[in-house]
């Protein structure tokens, strides 16, 4: 402490000890009042039917929407919405890339080569279980045959009864 403070609180620290004392009774009686006011903020919120839960409510959505308008929050949306739109375009790309490739291997003398195989194992089949011959039937019309039949076999697989009794049990 230096001599210019010292000189000025000594002719007055014999009220320190008054001014304390006046200083806490203030803030108790102002703590009082509070804790009447709250505890009537409480009943009016329960009269105008304000739950803890409404309260949260808004709470958050005030939260929400202040946060939504900071300059961060624009900065970061529009970057992500940048970047999803950035994604969808090389996802397309990568479909399109993708069926391309498909289109030219199906058009390959390998896969030419297959197919061909393919339709002549199930001609062969066909004959040898009695099924007509279809020849010259391009993959997908061998597939859908197929297909076909196998649906055909599990359906007769399939019991119908024959009398109203055997409906009934």
């Amino acid at each position: 402490m230096n001599t210019f403070e010292c000189c000025l609180l000594t002719p007055f620290s014999f009220l320190l000890p008054l001014h304390f004392s006046q200083l806490e009774d203030e803030i108790s009686t102002l703590r009082q009042v509070l804790a009447a006011k709250e505890k009537h903020l409480v009943e009016i919120k329960q009269k105008l039917g304000i739950s803890l839960m409404n309260e949260l409510k808004q709470n958050f959505s005030k939260s929400w929407h202040d946060m939504q308008t900071t300059s961060a929050y624009k900065k970061t949306h529009e970057t992500l919405s940048h970047a999803g739109q950035k994604a969808t375009a090389a996802i397309s790309n990568v479909g399109t890339a993708i069926s391309k490739k498909f289109g030219d291997m199906r058009n390959s003398p390998t896969f030419k080569s297959f197919e061909e195989k393919v339709e002549t194992t199930v001609t062969s089949l066909k004959t040898k279980v009695g099924g007509t011959s279809n020849t010259g039937g391009s993959f997908e019309e061998v597939l859908s045959s197929t297909a076909h039949a196998s649906a055909q076999s599990s359906l007769a697989g399939t019991r119908v009864p024959e009398s109203e009794e055997e409906l009934q049990c």
